[in-house]
């Protein structure tokens, strides 16, 4: 079983939505996954009480719970595990990356989210520094701001995924019947670009070492 914890400092700076877009994208690909909310404010497993879905499997849990919870997914036979964590840096965050093989950090290429990376540096390096990505998020569809943000996380220590996620309205549309991209318009480019990001994380879990996965290839 492989975790992949959705974290960052801010509020709305995306880690529901990449959390439970993942979740479905990899359902439909025909993994048994598994979604666990850590945040006091249960945004996912409302989300989860709207599906019409069987899978992923939502569970709000808190984090003195997580590791029992974590030993249950893999007893009945998760493969993939997406922690969606609260928007702080917090004891759930923390235990949430360190019960993770890959971290994905959601930033909108924006002062205010960029200025939060340094602090979840250390969280990261305090967690035994798991594989970590920062992840553009709500990248204007024009011009290339998404740029000049993945050069910043760059010079902060960060590798950057290649996927860039838009702003779209697919993904404001989606939750609200308790669907991901992929569902809610299969053909459009949010889930084209959902479809493009669970691959990524799929080859870097799948990867012996992520360090000598060639990301032009991805």
């Amino acid at each position: 079983m492989k975790a992949i914890a959705i974290v960052g400092q801010k509020g709305g700076c995306g880690k529901t939505t990449t959390a439970q877009n993942l979740a479905v994208a990899a359902a439909a690909a025909g993994q048994t996954v598994a979604l666990i909310d850590l945040d006091s404010q249960p945004t996912s497993a409302n989300w989860g009480d709207r599906r019409k879905a069987e899978s992923p499997a939502v569970v709000s849990a808190q984090v003195a719970r997580l590791r029992p919870v974590l030993d249950a997914a893999e007893k009945q036979g998760t493969t993939l595990v997406i922690l969606d964590t609260p928007p702080r840096t917090s004891e759930a965050t923390l235990e949430a990356v360190r019960a993770s093989d890959l971290v994905l950090v959601p930033v909108r290429p924006i002062i205010n989210d960029m200025e939060t990376l340094p602090a979840l540096r250390e969280l990261v390096t305090l967690a035994g520094s798991p594989p970590t990505f920062v992840l553009i998020n709500a990248a204007p569809p024009q011009g290339t701001l998404y740029l000049e943000a993945q050069r910043a996380a760059e010079s902060m220590g960060f590798q950057v995924c290649p996927i860039v996620l838009h702003q779209r309205a697919a993904y404001g549309y989606a939750p609200g019947g308790g669907q991901g991209v992929t569902e809610y318009e299969p053909a459009g480019k949010a889930a084209d670009e959902i479809r493009a990001l669970y691959k990524f994380t799929q080859k870097l879990l799948n990867s012996k070492t992520i360090k000598q996965v060639n990301y032009a290839e991805i």
